[in-house]
C-alpha cells in the first residue's frame, strides 16, 4: 500500500520532503506533480524501480526516459550541449519542456534509446519537485503518469491512489497540476525541432 502525503504546493513542508526522498533513495517509485502533469519517478540507479515503471506505463525498450533535473549545471553533467543550445535551454527553464540530448558517459546505458544512446532531459517549475530535486541531490528518473490506453494523464491524487495503490510506495498530493504533458524538442538534430507538442510554447520553433 503507497504512501499518500499532501504537500503544500508553494510551500512544501520540509519534513514530507525528506521523508518522498527516504522512500526514493530506499528504490521506491513514487508519483510526484511536475509543472506539466503528474509523474513517476526513481533514482537513475535503480533498475528493479524502472522496470516498475515501465509495467505501469506499458512501455516497450525504446522508450526515452527523462531526467528530470534541478538546474542548468545539473543537466550539463548527463547532456551534451553546445554553447547555441545552452543559451536556449537557459531561456526555456524552467519550464514544461523534455529536451532530447546525445547523453554522456554518465548516463547508465540502460537509461539510453537503444539505437540512437540519447536522453530527455528537463527542469522543471514547480516547488515540490524543485524542493525534491534539491533533498535528493541528484535528478529523478521519471516519466509521464499515463496509463496503457490513456490519451491523458493522471492528474486526481485520489483517482491515483484508487489505480496505482499497490503498484507505487508513494502518493504526493500537490493539488491540481494541469493535463498536458510536456513539449519535446529533439536538439539531436541540425534545428531543434519539435517531436510532441505539449504545454510548452512551440512559437521559438517554428521558421
Amino acid at each position: 500500500m503507497a504512501q499518500f502525503f499532501e504537500v503544500h504546493p508553494q510551500n512544501p513542508q520540509s519534513r514530507l520532503i525528506r521523508r518522498s526522498v527516504d522512500i526514493l533513495q530506499q528504490g521506491g517509485v513514487i508519483v510526484y506533480p511536475t509543472d506539466s502533469s503528474y509523474a513517476l519517478g526513481c533514482r537513475i540507479g535503480e533498475k528493479s524501480a524502472m522496470e516498475r515503471i515501465r509495467r505501469i506505463r506499458g512501455l516497450d525498450a525504446a522508450h526515452n526516459f527523462t531526467l528530470v533535473c534541478r538546474d542548468l549545471s545539473e543537466i550539463t553533467t548527463y547532456a551534451r550541449i553546445d554553447n547555441q543550445a545552452f543559451r536556449l535551454l537557459k531561456s526555456l527553464t524552467p519550464g514544461p519542456y523534455t529536451f532530447i540530448y546525445h547523453a554522456t558517459k554518465q548516463v547508465p546505458r540502460r537509461l539510453l534509446h537503444p539505437r540512437r544512446k540519447t536522453i530527455g532531459i528537463r527542469v522543471p517549475d514547480n516547488p515540490i519537485c524543485l524542493a525534491l530535486l534539491a533533498e535528493l541531490d541528484q535528478p529523478i528518473l521519471s516519466t509521464t503518469l499515463m496509463l496503457p490506453h490513456d490519451d491523458r494523464p493522471l492528474t486526481d491524487p485520489y483517482e491515483i491512489r484508487e489505480l496505482l495503490d499497490l503498484q507505487v510506495d508513494l502518493i504526493i498530493d500537490g493539488g491540481f497540476c494541469g493535463l498536458e504533458p510536456t513539449t519535446v524538442v529533439d536538439m539531436t538534430l541540425e534545428q531543434p525541432t519539435v517531436s510532441r507538442v505539449g504545454k510548452g510554447d512551440t512559437s521559438l520553433f517554428e521558421e
